[in-house]
């Protein structure tokens, strides 16, 4: 993706293009994604995943990082998979739940 400045909303959008293939939503819409802190050509992410036992675990954090890799401007992705706080499906966006039939 070519953009001259990277910030929060550019990165969020290249990672909606990341989907769980067990819920078949992307990443931002489920609420995977804790933080973003981007500093020069490296952005570090940390996120989460809907349970700790997901068979998925590598293939969505690695998902992540190409993603981010894919971006002009930018050298280096760091991808930190944290358990706490808990996922939950509050977490979830207004899409993320209609994409996943989740009701709160």
């Amino acid at each position: 993706m070519s953009c001259d400045r990277i910030d929060d909303a550019t990165v969020l959008e290249v990672l909606r293009q990341v989907i769980d293939p067990e819920l078949g939503c992307n990443v931002v819409d489920l609420g995977l994604i804790y933080s973003i802190a981007i500093s020069g050509r490296k952005i570090d992410v940390v996120m989460t995943l809907t349970t700790p036992g997901c068979p998925m675990h590598e293939a969505l954090c690695q998902g992540v990082r190409n993603a981010l890799l894919g971006l002009d401007n930018v050298d280096e992705a760091e991808v930190q998979l944290v358990w706490e706080p808990a996922w939950d499906p509050s977490m979830m966006s207004a899409a993320g739940r209609t994409a996943t039939g989740v009701e709160i």
